[in-house]
């Protein structure tokens, strides 16, 4: 595995602790290197200090992205043992020059057959250039042998974001095909790593309880939430270009959409799944920018702690109107979803942190129930919750205990780790696994990219071009006002609160 953007945060804090942790469990090849490039003037042995340091500062971190409780020595040996690393600037050939020369030598040692991994964890307006010179050094190039088998095959991890709009996805997709093909191509996005998203087919599909109820006629609304406590932080350079929308909805979004509507793959292998899931982009109609709600925080307390507002951040125009909030309606125009609205919402310094997709079901009719105490029937939910915990939750109503009737909405719950042990896990160990064994299954392809910018444009377009100030929201709140009213419009309807996120035993 080549990582270009060795020296950089995402290499320390989440791609070489993935791998630790695939060392750890015993899924990292025998025959495996790692080579690292940079701009940064340092040898292979002060980059593998680095690492290692980053790693013990993970121990005991119970509020970071990664905890654990020591560094498993053997593991790491397996993982350093072969590092090593590159100095050069990525638009110069002759650092791919050398790099050939690395690969080759590597190749020899290690005989791993000339399969490589490289990996974009650079700035976005880097992965066409450096695609284009792997291309000239012929880097990107793969084999097959006489009987047409591959002997040698060489893949490419473009992290996020890829593109910023419509057109600039089309044509960087247009630029790194010229090079590589689209199997050669692994678009990632980490939130895809995670248990409960990659479980969410296997609910769907190994259980039959659930399908013959996933349709229009008992589904009445999905609601799907990405609410952070976090600001922006040091990001406010990445975020003024970004916002929320870019930042969020178009990958992670509807990623999450796509599982939750796709329909049954007649195999679970890579080409059928990602085919069921791009019908689902695809029929989704360009957005109306009219109904989408924005905002922007403010000063206030999250979390019991007083925070500064959005524009006070570092590297924020102090007039900047960014939106670190967004909600929006999202319709499905096919035979299973019309008529059922999708509404996401996706912001920073929120009350909470909760990541949730919440299917709600239309009421049973209230006909039974006209003499009793019950004045109304509530809908029953399923709630998948992706973070802070990883569960399933179904609530449903009971007769309260007594000799009227009277009904209470109740839960059960199932949480990951009440069933099984908890792994120290970033959300990458799968999706780097899935590019050695080559499954692209959790990887986004072309047409799907250039669908979900397709779907948001109209709303990007309509707020690049409105100077008005932009509606604001305090820190530690559930976001803007107009949010709520984006559901009440609609149907009358409620956001389920953010700060009842699903609760494990621990």
């Amino acid at each position: 595995m080549v990582i270009f953007g060795a020296s950089g945060d995402l290499t320390k804090r989440l791609i070489v602790p993935a791998l630790y942790n695939l060392a750890r469990t015993g899924l990292l090849p025998a025959q495996f290197a790692l080579i690292g490039v940079a701009r940064k003037e340092i040898t292979a042995e002060s980059w593998r200090d680095e690492l290692y340091d980053m790693l013990k500062h993970f121990v005991g971190d119970s509020a970071g992205e990664f905890e654990i409780d020591r560094v498993d020595e053997a593991a790491w040996k397996r993982l350093s043992q072969s590092i090593s690393y590159l100095q050069g600037d990525l638009n110069d050939p002759e650092m791919y020059a050398g790099l050939r020369r690395e690969l080759d030598r590597v190749e020899k040692n290690l005989r791993t057959h000339g399969n490589a991994i490289f990996y974009l964890a650079v700035a976005d307006q880097l992965f066409g250039p450096t695609v284009d010179q792997l291309g000239k050094a012929g880097l990107a190039e793969q084999s097959e042998d006489r009987d047409g088998k591959q002997r040698r095959w060489r893949r490419v991890v473009i992290e996020k974001p890829f593109g910023h709009s419509l057109d600039s996805a089309r044509r960087l997709n247009t630029r790194i095909r010229r090079t590589l093909q689209e199997d050669q191509i692994y678009r990632i996005d980490h939130f895809l790593g995670k248990d409960t998203v990659q479980s969410i087919m296997a609910f769907r599909f190994g259980n039959g309880i659930f399908e013959p109820i996933w349709n229009r006629d008992r589904i009445d609304h999905v609601q799907i939430t990405a609410a952070e406590t976090l600001g922006v932080e040091k990001r406010g350079a990445f975020y003024e270009a970004t916002g929320a929308l870019r930042d969020m909805i178009p990958n992670h979004a509807f990623s999450l959409l796509s599982m939750v509507a796709m329909e049954p793959p007649v195999g679970f292998d890579a080409a059928s799944i990602r085919n069921m899931k791009a019908d689902v982009l695809a029929a989704i109609p360009a957005i109306d920018p009219k109904c989408p709600v924005r905002g922007q925080y403010t000063a206030g307390k999250v979390l019991g702690k007083p925070v500064q507002g959005y524009r006070q951040e570092p590297n924020v125009a102090p007039q900047s109107n960014v939106e670190t909030y967004a909600a929006l309606k999202v319709e499905i125009d096919n035979w299973r979803w019309a008529g059922v609205p999708f509404f996401i919402r996706t912001g920073k310094h929120l009350v909470a942190r909760n990541t949730e997709i919440a299917i709600c079901f239309k009421p049973a009719p209230y006909t039974a129930f006209q003499n009793t105490l019950v004045d109304a029937l509530r809908p029953n939910w399923l709630v998948l919750s992706i973070a802070p915990e990883e569960s399933i939750s179904l609530q449903f109503e009971v007769k309260r205990r007594g000799p009227v009737v009277d009904l209470a909405a109740v839960k059960m719950d199932f949480c990951y780790n009440d069933w099984f042990s908890k792994e120290p896990n970033v959300g990458y160990e799968t999706l780097l696994y899935d590019v050695m064994i080559g499954d692209q299954t959790l990887f986004m392809r072309a047409d799907m990219i250039e669908d979900s910018w397709r779907i948001v444009q109209p709303v990007l377009d309509e707020w690049s071009k409105k100077p008005a100030d932009i509606p604001t929201y305090p820190s530690g709140s559930n976001g803007p006002v107009a949010a709520d009213e984006l559901l009440t419009r609609d149907g009358n309807r409620a956001w389920r609160p953010i700060d009842q996120p699903a609760k494990c035993n621990k």
